[in-house]
Protein backbone atom coordinates (compact mmCIF):
# COMPACT_ATOMS: atom_id res chain seq x y z
CA UNK A 1 0.00 0.00 0.00
CA UNK A 2 2.85 2.36 0.87
CA UNK A 3 4.41 1.74 -2.53
CA UNK A 4 1.10 2.45 -4.21
CA UNK A 5 0.67 5.53 -2.04
CA UNK A 6 4.10 6.87 -2.97
CA UNK A 7 3.49 6.08 -6.62
CA UNK A 8 0.25 8.09 -6.46
CA UNK A 9 2.10 10.90 -4.73
CA UNK A 10 4.79 10.85 -7.40
CA UNK A 11 2.19 10.87 -10.15
CA UNK A 12 0.41 13.77 -8.43
CA UNK A 13 3.76 15.61 -8.10
CA UNK A 14 4.29 15.01 -11.81
CA UNK A 15 0.93 16.61 -12.61
CA UNK A 16 1.80 19.54 -10.31
CA UNK A 17 5.18 20.02 -12.06
CA UNK A 18 3.45 20.00 -15.46
CA UNK A 19 0.91 22.48 -14.09
CA UNK A 20 3.81 24.72 -12.97
CA UNK A 21 5.32 24.64 -16.48
CA UNK A 22 2.03 25.78 -18.03
CA UNK A 23 1.58 28.38 -15.27
CA UNK A 24 4.99 29.91 -16.09
CA UNK A 25 3.98 29.95 -19.78
CA UNK A 26 0.78 31.77 -18.70
CA UNK A 27 -1.35 28.96 -20.13
CA UNK A 28 -3.60 29.04 -17.08
CA UNK A 29 -6.33 26.80 -18.52
CA UNK A 30 -3.85 23.95 -18.98
CA UNK A 31 -2.20 24.66 -15.62
CA UNK A 32 -5.68 24.40 -14.02
CA UNK A 33 -6.24 20.98 -15.67
CA UNK A 34 -2.99 19.53 -14.31
CA UNK A 35 -3.44 20.98 -10.80
CA UNK A 36 -6.94 19.48 -10.75
CA UNK A 37 -5.49 16.05 -11.72
CA UNK A 38 -2.98 16.38 -8.88
CA UNK A 39 -5.80 17.27 -6.41
CA UNK A 40 -7.91 14.33 -7.62
CA UNK A 41 -5.00 11.99 -6.80
CA UNK A 42 -4.00 13.70 -3.51
CA UNK A 43 -7.00 15.64 -2.13
CA UNK A 44 -5.19 16.26 1.19
CA UNK A 45 -2.23 18.18 -0.23
CA UNK A 46 -2.51 21.89 0.72
CA UNK A 47 0.04 23.13 -1.86
CA UNK A 48 -1.97 21.70 -4.79
CA UNK A 49 -5.02 23.70 -3.71
CA UNK A 50 -2.70 26.70 -3.25
CA UNK A 51 -1.38 26.36 -6.80
CA UNK A 52 -4.85 25.94 -8.27
CA UNK A 53 -6.04 28.97 -6.26
CA UNK A 54 -3.19 31.02 -7.83
CA UNK A 55 -4.34 29.83 -11.28
CA UNK A 56 -7.96 30.75 -10.55
CA UNK A 57 -6.74 34.20 -9.52
CA UNK A 58 -4.91 34.63 -12.83
CA UNK A 59 -8.16 33.65 -14.58
CA UNK A 60 -10.05 36.27 -12.47
CA UNK A 61 -12.17 33.46 -10.96
CA UNK A 62 -11.80 34.82 -7.45
CA UNK A 63 -14.64 32.97 -5.75
CA UNK A 64 -13.21 29.60 -6.80
CA UNK A 65 -9.73 30.84 -5.85
CA UNK A 66 -11.11 31.74 -2.40
CA UNK A 67 -12.58 28.23 -1.94
CA UNK A 68 -9.28 26.57 -2.88
CA UNK A 69 -7.29 28.92 -0.58
CA UNK A 70 -9.64 28.15 2.31
CA UNK A 71 -9.28 24.42 1.66
CA UNK A 72 -5.48 24.82 1.57
CA UNK A 73 -5.30 26.51 5.02
CA UNK A 74 -7.80 24.01 6.46
CA UNK A 75 -5.34 21.26 5.48
CA UNK A 76 -2.28 23.25 6.69
CA UNK A 77 -2.86 26.16 9.09
CA UNK A 78 0.81 27.24 8.78
CA UNK A 79 0.58 27.62 4.98
CA UNK A 80 1.53 31.31 4.64
CA UNK A 81 0.84 31.56 0.91
CA UNK A 82 -2.58 29.95 1.50
CA UNK A 83 -3.55 32.60 4.09
CA UNK A 84 -2.12 35.33 1.87
CA UNK A 85 -4.14 34.18 -1.16
CA UNK A 86 -7.31 33.80 0.90
CA UNK A 87 -6.84 37.39 2.14
CA UNK A 88 -6.12 38.64 -1.35
CA UNK A 89 -9.31 36.97 -2.70
CA UNK A 90 -11.40 38.45 0.12
CA UNK A 91 -9.87 41.85 -0.66
CA UNK A 92 -10.55 41.62 -4.41
CA UNK A 93 -14.14 40.60 -3.65
CA UNK A 94 -14.54 43.58 -1.29
CA UNK A 95 -14.64 41.65 2.01
CA UNK A 96 -12.11 43.83 3.83
CA UNK A 97 -12.84 42.52 7.36
CA UNK A 98 -12.31 38.89 6.34
CA UNK A 99 -9.19 39.92 4.39
CA UNK A 100 -7.76 41.64 7.49
CA UNK A 101 -8.20 38.46 9.56
CA UNK A 102 -6.25 36.44 6.95
CA UNK A 103 -3.46 39.03 6.76
CA UNK A 104 -3.19 39.12 10.58
CA UNK A 105 -2.68 35.34 10.49
CA UNK A 106 0.17 35.82 7.99
CA UNK A 107 1.75 38.41 10.33
CA UNK A 108 1.57 35.94 13.21
CA UNK A 109 3.45 33.41 11.08
CA UNK A 110 5.84 35.93 9.47
CA UNK A 111 6.03 39.19 11.51
CA UNK A 112 8.43 40.85 9.04
CA UNK A 113 6.36 40.21 5.90
CA UNK A 114 6.29 43.67 4.25
CA UNK A 115 3.83 42.66 1.49
CA UNK A 116 1.16 41.73 4.03
CA UNK A 117 1.61 45.05 5.85
CA UNK A 118 0.72 46.86 2.60
CA UNK A 119 -2.29 44.59 2.07
CA UNK A 120 -3.51 45.38 5.60
CA UNK A 121 -3.36 49.07 4.74
CA UNK A 122 -5.41 48.37 1.59
CA UNK A 123 -8.02 46.55 3.68
CA UNK A 124 -8.18 49.48 6.14
CA UNK A 125 -8.58 52.01 3.31
CA UNK A 126 -11.45 49.96 1.81
CA UNK A 127 -13.25 49.96 5.18
CA UNK A 128 -12.72 53.73 5.44
CA UNK A 129 -14.08 54.37 1.93
CA UNK A 130 -17.08 52.11 2.64
CA UNK A 131 -17.84 54.08 5.81
CA UNK A 132 -17.53 57.43 4.03
CA UNK A 133 -19.69 56.19 1.12
CA UNK A 134 -22.46 55.13 3.51
CA UNK A 135 -22.52 58.58 5.19
CA UNK A 136 -22.40 60.33 1.79
CA UNK A 137 -25.25 58.21 0.40
CA UNK A 138 -27.45 59.20 3.36
CA UNK A 139 -26.60 62.86 2.68
CA UNK A 140 -27.44 62.30 -1.01
CA UNK A 141 -23.89 63.31 -1.93
CA UNK A 142 -23.77 60.79 -4.78
CA UNK A 143 -20.62 62.28 -6.34
CA UNK A 144 -18.70 61.51 -3.16
CA UNK A 145 -20.06 57.92 -3.16
CA UNK A 146 -18.81 57.44 -6.75
CA UNK A 147 -15.40 58.84 -5.70
CA UNK A 148 -15.24 56.47 -2.67
CA UNK A 149 -16.24 53.45 -4.74
CA UNK A 150 -13.64 54.26 -7.41
CA UNK A 151 -10.98 54.38 -4.67
CA UNK A 152 -12.24 51.16 -3.04
CA UNK A 153 -12.37 49.36 -6.40
CA UNK A 154 -8.63 49.91 -6.95
CA UNK A 155 -7.72 47.10 -4.48
CA UNK A 156 -11.18 45.43 -4.68
CA UNK A 157 -11.55 45.29 -8.47
CA UNK A 158 -13.86 42.24 -8.45
CA UNK A 159 -16.35 43.56 -5.90
CA UNK A 160 -19.81 43.59 -7.50
CA UNK A 161 -21.27 45.30 -4.43
CA UNK A 162 -19.03 48.36 -4.91
CA UNK A 163 -19.68 48.42 -8.66
CA UNK A 164 -23.43 48.29 -8.16
CA UNK A 165 -23.37 51.11 -5.59
CA UNK A 166 -21.25 53.18 -7.98
CA UNK A 167 -23.65 52.44 -10.86
CA UNK A 168 -26.69 53.32 -8.72
CA UNK A 169 -25.14 56.67 -7.78
CA UNK A 170 -24.18 57.39 -11.40
CA UNK A 171 -27.84 56.80 -12.28
CA UNK A 172 -28.94 59.12 -9.45
CA UNK A 173 -26.54 61.75 -10.86
CA UNK A 174 -28.12 61.39 -14.30
CA UNK A 175 -24.96 59.81 -15.78
CA UNK A 176 -26.99 57.00 -17.34
CA UNK A 177 -24.59 55.70 -20.05
CA UNK A 178 -21.83 55.24 -17.43
CA UNK A 179 -24.25 53.55 -15.02
CA UNK A 180 -25.56 51.26 -17.78
CA UNK A 181 -22.00 50.34 -18.74
CA UNK A 182 -21.04 49.33 -15.17
CA UNK A 183 -24.25 47.30 -14.74
CA UNK A 184 -23.78 45.58 -18.11
CA UNK A 185 -20.21 44.58 -17.20
CA UNK A 186 -21.52 42.87 -14.06
CA UNK A 187 -24.33 41.13 -15.97
CA UNK A 188 -21.83 39.79 -18.52
CA UNK A 189 -20.06 37.99 -15.67
CA UNK A 190 -23.20 37.21 -13.65
CA UNK A 191 -26.47 37.36 -15.62
CA UNK A 192 -28.53 36.65 -12.50
CA UNK A 193 -27.18 39.59 -10.44
CA UNK A 194 -30.34 41.19 -9.04
CA UNK A 195 -28.52 44.43 -8.11
CA UNK A 196 -27.21 44.95 -11.64
CA UNK A 197 -30.65 44.21 -13.12
CA UNK A 198 -32.09 46.78 -10.70
CA UNK A 199 -29.57 49.43 -11.85
CA UNK A 200 -30.35 48.73 -15.52
CA UNK A 201 -34.03 49.24 -14.69
CA UNK A 202 -33.22 52.38 -12.69
CA UNK A 203 -31.42 53.97 -15.68
CA UNK A 204 -34.37 53.26 -17.97
CA UNK A 205 -36.79 54.54 -15.33
CA UNK A 206 -34.82 57.78 -14.93
CA UNK A 207 -34.67 58.18 -18.72
CA UNK A 208 -38.48 58.03 -18.74
CA UNK A 209 -38.62 54.56 -20.40
CA UNK A 210 -40.95 53.36 -17.68
CA UNK A 211 -42.39 50.20 -19.31
CA UNK A 212 -38.92 48.77 -20.08
CA UNK A 213 -37.75 49.75 -16.59
CA UNK A 214 -40.60 47.80 -14.95
CA UNK A 215 -39.51 44.66 -16.86
CA UNK A 216 -36.00 44.94 -15.39
CA UNK A 217 -37.34 45.52 -11.87
CA UNK A 218 -39.54 42.41 -12.18
CA UNK A 219 -36.52 40.40 -13.42
CA UNK A 220 -34.42 41.69 -10.49
CA UNK A 221 -37.16 40.61 -8.07
CA UNK A 222 -37.24 37.15 -9.66
CA UNK A 223 -33.51 36.78 -9.01
CA UNK A 224 -33.65 38.43 -5.56
CA UNK A 225 -37.21 38.32 -4.15
CA UNK A 226 -36.18 40.43 -1.11
CA UNK A 227 -34.72 43.28 -3.21
CA UNK A 228 -36.44 46.21 -1.46
CA UNK A 229 -35.06 48.91 -3.77
CA UNK A 230 -36.29 47.07 -6.86
CA UNK A 231 -39.71 46.59 -5.26
CA UNK A 232 -39.98 50.30 -4.34
CA UNK A 233 -38.72 51.47 -7.76
CA UNK A 234 -41.21 49.15 -9.50
CA UNK A 235 -44.07 50.56 -7.41
CA UNK A 236 -42.93 54.18 -8.02
CA UNK A 237 -42.53 53.61 -11.76
CA UNK A 238 -46.07 52.25 -12.10
CA UNK A 239 -47.56 54.99 -9.89
CA UNK A 240 -45.70 57.76 -11.72
CA UNK A 241 -46.76 56.53 -15.13
CA UNK A 242 -50.42 56.20 -14.06
CA UNK A 243 -50.56 59.65 -12.42
CA UNK A 244 -48.84 61.38 -15.35
CA UNK A 245 -51.27 59.75 -17.81
CA UNK A 246 -54.25 60.81 -15.65
CA UNK A 247 -52.92 64.40 -15.71
CA UNK A 248 -52.48 64.31 -19.51
CA UNK A 249 -56.01 62.97 -19.95
CA UNK A 250 -57.51 65.72 -17.74
CA UNK A 251 -55.53 68.36 -19.68
CA UNK A 252 -56.77 67.07 -23.06
CA UNK A 253 -60.33 67.14 -21.75
CA UNK A 254 -59.87 70.78 -20.70
CA UNK A 255 -60.08 70.03 -16.94
CA UNK A 256 -57.14 72.27 -16.15
CA UNK A 257 -57.60 72.52 -12.36
CA UNK A 258 -57.79 68.72 -12.13
CA UNK A 259 -54.74 68.31 -14.41
CA UNK A 260 -52.81 70.81 -12.26
CA UNK A 261 -53.58 68.80 -9.10
CA UNK A 262 -52.70 65.47 -10.75
CA UNK A 263 -49.32 66.75 -11.98
CA UNK A 264 -48.68 68.12 -8.46
CA UNK A 265 -49.44 64.68 -6.97
CA UNK A 266 -47.19 62.97 -9.53
CA UNK A 267 -44.33 65.27 -8.51
CA UNK A 268 -44.42 63.92 -4.94
CA UNK A 269 -43.94 60.26 -5.99
CA UNK A 270 -40.18 60.16 -6.61
CA UNK A 271 -37.91 63.24 -6.25
CA UNK A 272 -35.01 61.25 -7.76
CA UNK A 273 -36.66 60.83 -11.16
CA UNK A 274 -35.17 63.94 -12.71
CA UNK A 275 -36.28 63.53 -16.34
CA UNK A 276 -39.90 62.61 -15.61
CA UNK A 277 -40.17 65.34 -12.96
CA UNK A 278 -38.80 67.91 -15.42
CA UNK A 279 -41.60 66.92 -17.84
CA UNK A 280 -44.16 67.09 -15.03
CA UNK A 281 -43.05 70.59 -14.03
CA UNK A 282 -43.26 71.69 -17.67
CA UNK A 283 -46.72 70.09 -18.04
CA UNK A 284 -47.88 71.83 -14.86
CA UNK A 285 -46.50 75.12 -16.22
CA UNK A 286 -48.56 74.64 -19.39
CA UNK A 287 -51.67 74.11 -17.28
CA UNK A 288 -50.69 77.02 -15.02
CA UNK A 289 -50.48 79.39 -18.00
CA UNK A 290 -53.95 78.24 -19.11
CA UNK A 291 -55.21 79.04 -15.60
CA UNK A 292 -53.48 82.44 -15.75
CA UNK A 293 -51.06 81.44 -12.96
CA UNK A 294 -48.21 82.94 -14.97
CA UNK A 295 -45.69 83.55 -12.18
CA UNK A 296 -46.19 79.97 -10.93
CA UNK A 297 -45.82 78.72 -14.49
CA UNK A 298 -42.50 80.59 -14.80
CA UNK A 299 -41.38 79.04 -11.49
CA UNK A 300 -42.32 75.54 -12.71
CA UNK A 301 -40.39 76.02 -15.96
CA UNK A 302 -37.36 77.19 -13.95
CA UNK A 303 -37.60 74.02 -11.82
CA UNK A 304 -37.84 71.89 -14.98
CA UNK A 305 -34.74 73.60 -16.45
CA UNK A 306 -32.85 73.16 -13.18
CA UNK A 307 -33.51 69.42 -13.44
CA UNK A 308 -32.74 69.21 -17.17
CA UNK A 309 -30.75 72.09 -18.68
CA UNK A 310 -31.27 70.73 -22.20
CA UNK A 311 -35.08 70.81 -21.98
CA UNK A 312 -36.00 73.10 -24.92
CA UNK A 313 -39.76 72.82 -24.33
CA UNK A 314 -39.37 74.30 -20.82
CA UNK A 315 -37.34 77.26 -22.17
CA UNK A 316 -40.01 77.91 -24.82
CA UNK A 317 -42.84 77.70 -22.29
CA UNK A 318 -41.05 80.03 -19.86
CA UNK A 319 -40.22 82.50 -22.63
CA UNK A 320 -43.90 82.65 -23.62
CA UNK A 321 -44.87 83.29 -19.98
CA UNK A 322 -42.26 86.06 -19.82
CA UNK A 323 -43.78 87.59 -22.97
CA UNK A 324 -47.26 87.39 -21.44
CA UNK A 325 -46.03 89.16 -18.30
CA UNK A 326 -44.06 91.75 -20.34
CA UNK A 327 -40.69 90.54 -18.97
CA UNK A 328 -39.10 90.93 -22.39
CA UNK A 329 -35.41 90.82 -21.43
CA UNK A 330 -35.92 87.41 -19.79
CA UNK A 331 -37.93 86.23 -22.81
CA UNK A 332 -35.14 87.29 -25.19
CA UNK A 333 -32.60 85.43 -23.03
CA UNK A 334 -34.64 82.20 -23.20
CA UNK A 335 -35.34 82.48 -26.93
CA UNK A 336 -31.62 83.11 -27.56
CA UNK A 337 -30.78 79.93 -25.64
CA UNK A 338 -33.33 77.98 -27.72
CA UNK A 339 -32.13 79.46 -31.03
CA UNK A 340 -28.48 78.65 -30.18
CA UNK A 341 -29.50 75.03 -29.58
CA UNK A 342 -31.98 74.59 -32.45
CA UNK A 343 -31.59 77.10 -35.28
CA UNK A 344 -35.07 76.74 -36.83
CA UNK A 345 -37.05 79.42 -38.67
CA UNK A 346 -39.76 79.26 -35.99
CA UNK A 347 -37.25 79.86 -33.18
CA UNK A 348 -35.67 82.72 -35.14
CA UNK A 349 -39.06 84.42 -35.52
CA UNK A 350 -39.87 83.97 -31.83
CA UNK A 351 -36.52 85.57 -30.92
CA UNK A 352 -37.03 88.48 -33.36
CA UNK A 353 -40.50 89.12 -31.98
CA UNK A 354 -39.22 89.14 -28.38
CA UNK A 355 -36.36 91.49 -29.34
CA UNK A 356 -38.89 93.80 -31.00
CA UNK A 357 -41.15 93.81 -27.93
CA UNK A 358 -38.11 94.53 -25.76
CA UNK A 359 -37.18 97.48 -28.01
CA UNK A 360 -40.75 98.76 -27.87
CA UNK A 361 -40.85 98.46 -24.08
CA UNK A 362 -37.72 100.59 -23.70
CA UNK A 363 -39.04 103.64 -25.56
CA UNK A 364 -41.75 105.97 -24.27
CA UNK A 365 -45.12 104.28 -23.91
CA UNK A 366 -47.35 106.85 -25.59
CA UNK A 367 -50.47 104.96 -24.54
CA UNK A 368 -49.42 105.31 -20.89
CA UNK A 369 -48.54 108.97 -21.42
CA UNK A 370 -52.12 109.65 -22.56
CA UNK A 371 -53.68 107.15 -20.15
CA UNK A 372 -55.49 105.15 -22.88
CA UNK A 373 -55.38 101.54 -23.99
CA UNK A 374 -54.06 100.37 -27.36
CA UNK A 375 -57.49 100.13 -28.94
CA UNK A 376 -58.58 103.72 -28.10
CA UNK A 377 -60.72 105.49 -30.75
CA UNK A 378 -59.83 108.82 -32.32
CA UNK A 379 -62.32 110.61 -30.04
CA UNK A 380 -60.93 108.89 -26.94
CA UNK A 381 -57.41 109.93 -27.95
CA UNK A 382 -58.46 113.59 -28.42
CA UNK A 383 -60.31 113.62 -25.11
CA UNK A 384 -57.37 112.06 -23.29
CA UNK A 385 -54.95 114.45 -24.94
CA UNK A 386 -56.97 117.54 -23.94
CA UNK A 387 -57.25 116.28 -20.37
CA UNK A 388 -53.50 115.52 -20.00
CA UNK A 389 -52.37 118.68 -21.82
CA UNK A 390 -54.57 120.77 -19.53
CA UNK A 391 -53.16 118.96 -16.49
CA UNK A 392 -49.52 119.67 -17.44
CA UNK A 393 -49.84 123.07 -19.24
CA UNK A 394 -47.12 125.51 -18.09
CA UNK A 395 -49.70 128.25 -17.19
CA UNK A 396 -51.28 125.94 -14.65
CA UNK A 397 -47.94 125.60 -12.84
CA UNK A 398 -46.62 129.18 -13.13
CA UNK A 399 -46.61 129.53 -9.34
CA UNK A 400 -44.73 126.27 -8.74
CA UNK A 401 -41.01 125.86 -8.05
CA UNK A 402 -38.60 126.04 -11.00
CA UNK A 403 -37.98 122.30 -10.66
CA UNK A 404 -41.71 121.49 -10.73
CA UNK A 405 -42.24 123.84 -13.72
CA UNK A 406 -39.47 122.02 -15.61
CA UNK A 407 -40.98 118.60 -14.81
CA UNK A 408 -44.49 119.66 -15.88
CA UNK A 409 -43.17 121.25 -19.08
CA UNK A 410 -41.43 117.94 -19.92
CA UNK A 411 -44.68 116.02 -19.34
CA UNK A 412 -46.60 118.58 -21.43
CA UNK A 413 -44.18 117.99 -24.34
CA UNK A 414 -44.50 114.20 -23.93
CA UNK A 415 -48.30 114.50 -24.13
CA UNK A 416 -47.87 116.46 -27.37
CA UNK A 417 -45.45 113.84 -28.75
CA UNK A 418 -47.80 111.02 -27.85
CA UNK A 419 -50.81 112.64 -29.47
CA UNK A 420 -48.90 113.52 -32.65
CA UNK A 421 -47.94 109.86 -33.13
CA UNK A 422 -51.14 108.16 -32.04
CA UNK A 423 -53.50 110.49 -33.89
CA UNK A 424 -51.72 109.83 -37.20
CA UNK A 425 -52.72 106.33 -38.50
CA UNK A 426 -49.43 105.88 -40.40
CA UNK A 427 -47.25 106.88 -37.46
CA UNK A 428 -49.39 104.92 -35.02
CA UNK A 429 -48.96 101.81 -37.17
CA UNK A 430 -45.17 102.26 -37.27
CA UNK A 431 -45.13 102.88 -33.52
CA UNK A 432 -47.25 99.78 -32.77
CA UNK A 433 -45.06 97.58 -34.96
CA UNK A 434 -41.94 98.83 -33.20
CA UNK A 435 -40.18 100.48 -36.11
CA UNK A 436 -37.58 103.01 -35.14
CA UNK A 437 -39.68 106.12 -34.75
CA UNK A 438 -36.68 108.41 -34.71
CA UNK A 439 -36.36 107.89 -38.48
CA UNK A 440 -39.45 110.07 -38.85
CA UNK A 441 -37.54 112.99 -37.35
CA UNK A 442 -40.51 113.34 -35.07
CA UNK A 443 -38.80 114.36 -31.91
CA UNK A 444 -37.95 117.67 -33.54
CA UNK A 445 -40.92 119.97 -33.76
CA UNK A 446 -43.37 117.42 -32.33
CA UNK A 447 -44.64 119.87 -29.81
CA UNK A 448 -45.11 122.72 -32.30
CA UNK A 449 -47.37 120.43 -34.33
CA UNK A 450 -49.71 119.98 -31.38
CA UNK A 451 -49.55 123.34 -29.73
CA UNK A 452 -52.30 124.66 -32.01
CA UNK A 453 -54.51 123.44 -29.18
CA UNK A 454 -52.67 125.66 -26.71
CA UNK A 455 -51.22 129.00 -27.94
CA UNK A 456 -48.82 130.74 -25.55
CA UNK A 457 -50.67 131.73 -22.42
CA UNK A 458 -50.53 135.42 -21.42
CA UNK A 459 -53.70 136.18 -19.56
CA UNK A 460 -57.05 135.03 -18.32
CA UNK A 461 -58.72 135.69 -21.64
CA UNK A 462 -56.61 133.26 -23.65
CA UNK A 463 -57.58 129.89 -25.14
CA UNK A 464 -56.21 127.87 -22.26
CA UNK A 465 -58.76 129.21 -19.81
CA UNK A 466 -61.63 129.07 -22.31
CA UNK A 467 -60.88 125.43 -23.03
CA UNK A 468 -63.65 123.15 -21.80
Amino acid sequence: TDTTGSEVSMEAEGFKEQGNVYYVKKDYAEAFNFYTKAIDLCPKNASYYGNRAATFMMLSRYREALEDSQQAVRLDDTFVKGHMREGKCHLLLGNAMAASRCFQKVLELEPDNSQVQQELKNAESILEFERLAEISFEKRDFRMVVFCMDRALEPASACHRFKVLKAECLALLGRYPEAQSVASDILRMDSTNGDALYVRGLCLYYEDCIDKAVQFFIQALRMAPDHEKARLACRNAKALKAKKEEGNKAFKEGSFEEAYDLYSEALTIDPNNIKTNAKLYCNRATVGSKLNKLEQAIEDCTKAIKLDETYIKAYLRRAQCYMDTEQYEEAVRDYEKVYQTEKTKEHKNLLKNAQLELKKSKRKDYYKVLGVDKNATEDELKKAYRKRALMHHPDRHSGASAEMQKEEEKKFKEVGEAFTVLSDPKKKSRYDSGHDLEDDDMNMGLVTKCLFFFPAASGPGNFFFQFG
